[in-house]
């Protein structure tokens, strides 16, 4: 596997504290990307130095800048950077495209791991490894279905890239990729075994409660069954903090109905989504196994 051709792109906004775990994590993989575009997205520290440092030394290394918008955008912000980095992809010629978080590390065999199993599985459309949260020195997992890959690493063969159409730039965006995947005929994973550390966990940069307003506001934006949805709010009633995160959920997930600028994906995609959702609830097979 080491002739893989593969583009990583990673959007970073204030990550100097961890940028260079995640730059030294890829110098070292056993497969070098064909290029890695790092995206500073308006960041106020030392992050655009670091960036550019790097890419002085390593050609592979693209450096991209993008003005400070003046705000942390959650969900959307992240994909217009990512998509400013895929604007500056310079060889089209690529099995795989990486996006992948300015604040991880992994192994050096992360990425000939990855395509190892991708290898194995021509159906295999979205894949990753799995994120251990670094929690007070505690490297702790979030529970999720198997079909799910998380947003900070995601590998995308090109066929199933060029079949979903790219990236949905709002929250839900790494739900409707695999959804969308799905529906397509590809399959969707997380390899247990394959393992990053997350130095900055998932909603630390919102806190607590923009963090889970901004999820609910994702699962509308996904199309979820209200049903569905309702009674997942009931399940977080007894998870800490109880009532703060089914509160947020259901403010993100009602307001997406009195903004008219919410996006939502095509009808097809939203009913293949409900219709999985529905089959779960019935003890059904869907791609939450």
């Amino acid at each position: 596997m080491n002739d893989v051709n593969y583009v990583v792109i990673t959007p970073v906004r204030d990550e100097e504290l961890y940028l260079e775990k995640t730059i030294q994590a890829m110098v070292g993989q056993t497969i070098i990307p064909q290029q890695w575009i790092i995206v500073n997205d308006g960041s106020q520290d030392r992050t655009g130095g670091i960036i550019d440092t790097y890419a002085a030394q390593y050609p592979w290394i693209t450096a991209c800048h993008r003005r400070d918008r003046g705000f942390r955008k959650a969900g959307g912000g992240v994909i217009e950077a990512f998509y400013d980095g895929y604007a500056r992809i310079k060889d089209a010629e690529y099995a795989f495209i990486v996006k992948l978080d300015g604040d991880l590390s992994f192994e050096r065999t992360y990425f000939s791991g990855c395509f190892e199993r991708f290898a194995q599985n021509p159906h295999l459309g979205i894949a990753g490894g799995t994120i251990l949260n670094d929690v007070n020195g505690k490297f702790l997992g979030e529970p999720s279905p198997r079909f799910h890959v998380r947003g900070a690493t995601k590998i995308y063969r090109r066929e199933c890239w060029n079949a979903i159409d790219g990236l949905v730039r709002a929250a839900g965006w790494d739900t409707l990729d695999e959804a969308k995947a799905n529906m397509k005929g590809f399959e969707t994973c997380t390899f247990e075994d394959l393992i990053l550390i997350h130095y900055r966990y998932t909603g630390a940069a919102d806190g607590t409660w923009k963090n889970w307003v901004k999820n609910g506001r994702a699962n509308y934006t996904t199309g979820y069954h209200p049903v569905f949805f309702i009674l997942k709010c009931i399940l977080r009633l007894v998870q800490k903090p109880f009532g703060t995160m089914s509160l947020g959920l259901l403010w993100g997930f009602f307001s997406g109905y009195l903004d008219r600028s919410a996006p939502r994906p095509e009808k097809e995609l939203v009913r293949y989504i409900r219709n999985q959702q529905m089959n779960r609830l019935l003890f059904r097979n869907t791609i939450w196994k």
